[in-house]
């Protein structure tokens, strides 16, 4: 995120006295990145940052990785499920990881979180699949809805507070141990989106108001870091800026406001992307017309995966190179093996004009590895489901020794 944003009240000049009603001073507080190299924000709080009352015995918090999975396609349905777990951090069941992205799944029951969240060592890419609310931040609060990605870099500490609604809450997590950016070749070296960008700074919703909590009383900030949930206690509010600015900050950008990319022959996944991080990407994959030359076949092609694994997260919408997929599926396509689409549907998209699809596609170029917690969901007929003929099914046992 690369443009100055400023919210509440702030001195004149940074690294200045700014004085409380009371005569104390604000207590300066700058979050920045890269060792004072990266992007930074400087906030002012009413209490000290430093001033912890205690801190509590660390719980475990790390995926555990499932073991003598064989190499294959693999499909994971999830949308069956309704809650994965009482609260935020219960309901986050990591689906696959690696050393530089974690995904998960989050359908909480609970309709707010009891205590504030901070991850110390990753940024977080939150995709609202179902469910309204808000995201409350040290740095203000963010209203969301279905199709947004919320931006949360790491250290900022944050709650969510969701919507009653009939409607099962569902987020999709990607946790990022790099920064999360948008992507080089859309930027200029200001930093600024360029025109030929499918979405620019006008897309992006920061904070819309400050949450200036001033009320005293025990709070508990449960930090993540190195597999680890760190329980630390203040006897304030960690919601107790008067005021910020700067460039490092949590914020909203919807899918729908993505620009897809079309040509006149089928275009590459990169066309896509929607941010970078270290050894991986994002992409969004939205409504748009189908390629336009009289021989196209809007059917993407085969392809090897000769140097990463690709995740296809699936929102909405018909997906006419897949069968057997529907909302909430995971698709999982490893290094290594060729993958397309499934018999039939290369000659049934011909002629086809448009599609209606979103999706989240996540491209890492480290291998992946399914965890335990993803088991329950896998579809063990997905690796034999290019065959024309034949049930396509695969015995019990197949895809693990």
């Amino acid at each position: 995120m690369a443009f100055y944003h400023r919210m509440g009240e702030i001195p004149h000049k940074r690294h200045t006295q700014f004085r409380q009603p009371d005569g104390s001073l604000y207590a300066e507080q700058l979050v920045g990145t890269l060792g004072f190299s990266g992007v930074s924000s400087l906030l002012y709080h009413i209490n000290p940052p430093t001033q912890i009352s205690r801190i509590g015995e660390p719980k475990p918090f790390a995926p555990k990785k499932a073991e003598n999975v064989k190499l294959a396609p693999q499909h994971l349905r999830t949308v069956e499920v309704n809650a994965t777990g009482s609260d935020y951090l219960d309901a986050r069941k990591t689906m696959l990881f690696n050393s530089d992205v974690a995904i998960s799944v989050c359908n909480p029951s609970a309709p707010e979180m009891a205590y504030y969240y901070k991850n110390a060592q990753a940024d977080e890419v939150v995709f609202v699949h179902d469910g309204t609310g808000d995201l409350l931040t040290q740095m203000g609060r963010i209203p969301f809805g279905p199709g947004d990605y919320l931006v949360i870099p790491r250290t900022v500490i944050h709650k969510f507070r969701f919507d009653q609604s009939e409607k099962q809450v569902r987020l999709l997590i990607i946790e990022s141990f790099s920064p999360i950016e948008t992507p080089r070749r859309y930027r200029n070296h200001f930093g600024q989106l360029l025109e030929h960008s499918p979405f620019c700074e006008r897309d992006m919703r920061p904070p819309v108001e400050l949450i200036t909590e001033t009320e005293k009383g025990e709070r508990l900030v449960q930090v993540k870091k190195e597999g680890q949930l760190h329980q630390f206690y203040y006897d304030f509010s960690p919601f107790d800026a008067v005021g910020w600015d700067g460039y490092f900050y949590p914020y909203a950008f919807n899918i729908a406001d993505f620009e897809p990319i079309t040509g006149r022959i089928h275009q590459p996944p990169p066309v896509h992307q929607t941010f970078e991080a270290h050894n991986f990407v994002i992409c969004s994959f939205v409504p748009r017309l189908f390629d336009y030359h009289p021989l196209s076949i809007p059917a993407p092609y085969n392809h090897s995966n000769v140097d990463s694994d690709e995740v296809l997260y699936y929102v909405e919408g018909n997906f006419m190179s897949r069968k057997g997929v529907e909302r909430g599926s995971f698709t999982i396509h490893p290094g290594g093996i060729p993958h397309g689409p499934h018999p039939g549907t290369v000659e049934a998209s011909i002629g086809k004009k448009e599609t209606e699809e979103y999706a989240v596609m996540i491209d890492t170029f480290k291998p992946l590895y399914l965890t335990e917690d993803a088991l329950p969901y896998l579809d063990e007929n997905y690796p034999m489901s290019w065959n024309e003929h034949g049930d396509g099914k695969v015995r019990k046992g197949d895809m693990f020794d």
